[in-house]
């Protein structure tokens, strides 16, 4: 029998949580490629769009709430991991579904800042300009594929298959970690360049 423990959101003894919806491996796949797809391609179109408009307020403002997002997101995933290695599921299931709200709000102020504002080119020179390149490139390449994983993982763990969700969690966490991270050093190292 499970037990809830007060406002902590834990599970005794060994038990995970029950499944949150019911089984559709096909339907999931096939909605988990296709929002997949569909964001990466509103990334790279909307990316190459530029709106000539004057919101009328200073447009880095949606780069700044980025790596506050970022910032968060990274926070929440240390967050969960923790929670689960405490065998406090709930907790664990709640930190990660916040996560990817934020990860969304993300999405939608990422988009906003590329449509508004003009592409900024880093100023630094020599050994930092490499490194700010090595972190820019393998940050971008990691954010275009781990989407799907992330909503694999999560899936797996909304209709309570632990043993798969497990597996794509060692390889997601990290991965999602590091672009959470490197987001927010992308931005600490860009903005002082931003006009």
């Amino acid at each position: 029998m499970t037990s809830l423990a007060g406002n902590t959101g834990s599970l005794t003894g060994n038990e995970h949580l029950p499944p949150s919806i019911r089984k559709n491996d096909r339907k999931a796949k096939w909605i988990i490629i296709l929002f997949s797809l569909v964001v990466f391609a509103a990334i790279v179109v909307l990316g190459r769009t530029r709106l000539n408009v004057n919101p009328g307020f200073n447009i880095h403002l949606f780069a700044g709430a980025n790596a506050v997002i970022n910032s968060m997101v990274s926070l929440l995933l240390i967050g969960g991991l923790l929670a689960v290695k405490k065998r406090r599921f709930l907790l664990h299931k709640r930190i990660m579904f916040s996560a990817l709200f934020l990860s969304v709000l993300f999405l939608l102020s990422y988009i906003c800042h590329h449509l508004f504002a003009e592409e900024t080119k880093f100023g630094g020179e020599g050994m930092i300009r490499t490194v700010y390149y090595v972190i820019l490139i393998t940050h971008i390449f990691l954010a275009a594929v781990i989407l799907p994983f992330i909503l694999f993982t999560a899936y797996r763990a909304l209709i309570a298959e632990w043993p798969q969700h497990t597996k794509l969690a060692r390889i997601t966490w990290p991965v999602w970690l590091y672009v959470s991270v490197t987001g927010v050093v992308v931005y600490l190292m860009i903005s002082p360049y931003y006009t």
